[in-house]
């Protein structure tokens, strides 16, 4: 899976200061306390899994971290994805993380198998992000970890190829630019579309859904809308890019994203839809590429996308959870966001950098900032884990040709059902 936006508002931050003239008895008992924490957490460790190739981004906030709290913190890189795979087998065992990184449509199920922690944190602290990446860390309304980064999926486009004052403004106009520039091997307008993570821009915008909201703004996992009238209609529209093979086999199945990113990078495609994580590997390619939104529909609706939020969380199994936590809001606050959005790139949930130049200067932050205005929160239930694999499987036999679309998606919402009343009946 790879998988932000109202991002206004004002971070409030609290300061303490200490005072080096004399002091009174109320004084002397903070600084007391003071040393009593500093003792207590002194040779104390922490684990923390951070996502690949992201420590770095991280590095001087948790030397900051180890200096204040006289505390030793290792480092090790997982895929954030398949962190929590790792906390199953090594949170038992005890050597498993205090604090690690994870999806946000992973935390329903983490929380659902005693996983993670809930954090105390008040609305100061969740205030600081934007309202839909702290939307993704509660659950019950407890909150179970601090928003780190969001990620939506954004329209990448070969400016040797096309400019951008020539880019089709809707999918239609795409699907008619596709037709005029498919021949020997080149393509125009390229998508995973075999894909839900993928496909759902479509099919959202056209009224579809995965799971509806009940009125206190939860996922209902009993209202499925996977397979609704607007639905098939996005499904339908798809449809017509694989008919027209105006999409290469070759983008179906398993290998479909190396052979979409292989024929961008080799300047055979002009327009991908992907997302941040490959800003560094096209640069590194050499791609002359611009960044913008997503199109919209012939319906006038713009394209939606998944709002991916990535996350600090505790483990359940931590030893030092006070700490860990202190840790998470820690690396979460606003300078050490920041910070680390100057190194990674992934943008950052926090309200208050939303104007910051460091962000607005960037093509990509601003193509995800303005995508997010019209991207939905991937449902952090855990029956979302049923939706994945026979939607996905429903798709493909559209783009094959094996089905039509309302007789897959029918197909689809009835394994979708049965596995949930299977594995997630009470």
């Amino acid at each position: 899976m790879k998988k932000y936006k109202k991002y206004l508002g004002v971070m409030s931050t609290l300061a303490l200061s200490f005072s080096l003239a004399a002091c009174g008895p109320q004084d002397s008992e903070k600084s007391d306390a003071s040393s009593d924490a500093s003792k207590e957490s002194k040779n104390k460790t922490l684990l923390v899994w951070e996502d690949q190739q992201k420590s770095a981004g991280i590095k001087d906030a948790i030397a900051q971290f180890e200096k204040d709290h006289s505390v030793k913190i290792k480092i090790v890189e997982k895929p954030y994805a398949k962190q929590i795979e790792g906390l199953r087998l090594d949170g038992p065992a005890g050597t498993g993380p205090d604090v690690l990184t994870m999806p946000g449509d992973q935390i329903g199920t983490a929380v659902t198998e005693g996983l993670i922690k809930d954090l105390n944190v008040g609305d100061d602290v969740q205030s600081t992000f934007t309202d839909v990446a702290m939307q993704s860390q509660k659950v019950n309304d407890k909150v179970y970890g601090l928003p780190k980064a969001v990620e939506t999926t954004v329209l990448f486009y070969n400016k040797d190829l096309i400019a951008e004052q020539n880019l089709p403004k809707t999918l239609e106009e795409w699907y008619e630019y596709d037709k005029k520039v498919t021949k020997g091997g080149n393509y125009g307008f390229l998508a995973l579309f075999d894909q839900i993570y993928y496909a759902q821009s479509v099919m959202s915008g056209n009224g579809g859904y995965i799971f509806n909201k009940d009125a206190q703004g939860n996922f209902d996992p009993t209202d499925l809308g996977i397979n609704n009238e607007g639905a098939v209609e996005g499904a339908k529209t798809i449809q017509k890019f694989y008919k027209e093979k105006l999409f290469p086999a070759g983008i179906i199945g398993a290998q479909g994203i190396n052979v979409l990113e292989s024929l961008f990078t080799s300047g055979k495609a002009a327009a991908i839809i992907s997302g941040p994580w490959n800003l560094e590997p096209f640069t590194k390619a050499g791609v002359n590429y611009g960044v913008a939104k997503l199109p919209a529909l012939a319906n006038g609706k713009n394209m939606s996308a998944f709002v991916g939020v990535k996350s600090y969380n505790v483990s359940a199994y931590s030893k030092n959870t006070e700490l860990a936590q202190e840790l998470v809001e820690f690396l979460a606050n606003k300078d050490n966001s920041k910070k680390r959005y100057e190194i990674t790139k992934e943008v950052p949930a926090v309200k208050a950098l939303a104007n910051d130049p460091v962000v607005t200067e960037s093509e990509a932050a601003q193509a995800v900032a303005q995508q997010s205005q019209f991207s939905e929160l991937t449902p952090n239930i855990p029956e979302m884990n049923e939706v994945w694999t026979p939607t996905d499987a429903a798709l493909q036999t559209i783009a094959t040709g094996k089905a039509e679309p309302k007789a897959a998606l029918d197909q689809a919402a009835k394994t979708i059902k049965g596995q949930i009343k299977a594995k997630h009946s009470k």
